[in-house]
């Protein structure tokens, strides 16, 4: 269905028709198949270029897509190095620019116009396809777990079982408040994974909706003056929020890469630092 197609279905048919998942299965074991397909391929294709470029490095004079990934690594570099202080883990920064560049990817694909993918597969008998895998919870709140686990692994490794109990007996308010600070701690530690991945899913659910809403200005209309006047309207919006939406990805993917950074780093913090 094409947002000029929209006309006899309706508005709300339309959006529903593009946030519906090309999934199988029911209930808990729904498996969104567009999500999976999508996520995939962006993470071959990062493991493609990386070995492409490991490859073909050039010491004295590097190429232009090389110059671009040295820039990409030593901008990680220092993320890691600014939120995770000195300490020793070989993981963090491979984790970081993983999380940076696969997000992003994944972010990027809302750019594609709303109605070109779904429709080209739509020709091919496929009905539903969800082209941005950031816009599916599962996704986001997938990755966002995958962090929490790291966390309560690295607390466990650092202060150990006895040291990571302690964490939730005795912090914020010591040990005359027992009770409290397990419930108060409980529900910080539940907030980060949950807080990570809502925040990316909100913002980039928000932005296919705009597009959706900005592809629906001239679907209606019918050859005219109407036309005329909402086609213009829909160009001059559209490449305006494209502009913006670039930022927004980009803003989220590294947002969600500084976080991995700093709850990963706050798993490392000693029990004095608590």
């Amino acid at each position: 269905m094409s947002a000029a197609e929209n006309s006899g279905g309706g508005s709300v048919e339309y959006i529903q028709h593009h946030l519906t998942n090309w999934s199988v299965g029911e209930g808990f074991w729904t498996l969104n198949l567009d999500t999976l397909v999508v996520s995939v391929m962006l993470g071959a294709l990062i493991v493609f270029a990386a070995m492409r470029v490991g490859r073909s490095l050039q010491v004295g004079a590097p190429s232009g897509f090389q110059n671009f990934v040295e820039m990409v690594l030593d901008f990680v570099d220092k993320q890691v190095k600014d939120s995770f202080g000195g300490k020793d883990n070989k993981l963090i920064a491979p984790l970081a620019l993983t999380v940076l560049v696969w997000v992003w990817l994944m972010n990027f694909m809302d750019l594609i116009p709303v109605d070109l993918v779904p429709a080209i597969l739509h020709g091919a008998g496929l009905e539903h396809f969800k082209l941005v895998p950031t816009t599916d919870i599962n996704t986001t709140l997938a990755m966002a777990g995958v962090v929490f686990l790291l966390t309560v692994y690295y607390n466990i490794k650092v202060k150990g079982v006895v040291g990571y109990a302690k964490m939730f007996l005795f912090h914020p308010f010591g040990k005359f408040l027992i009770p409290v600070n397990v419930i108060m701690t409980a529900i910080e530690e539940l907030a980060k994974p949950l807080s990570l991945g809502l925040r990316l899913f909100g913002n980039m659910f928000a932005g296919e909706l705009v597009f959706l809403l900005i592809a629906l200005l001239s679907g209606a209309a019918t050859i005219g003056a109407a036309l005329l006047i909402w086609f213009p309207l829909q160009v001059v919006l559209d490449l305006g929020w494209l502009l913006f939406h670039i930022l927004i990805i980009t803003l989220q993917a590294f947002i969600f890469m500084v976080l991995t950074i700093v709850y990963l780093g706050m798993a490392h913090a000693s029990e004095d630092d608590h």
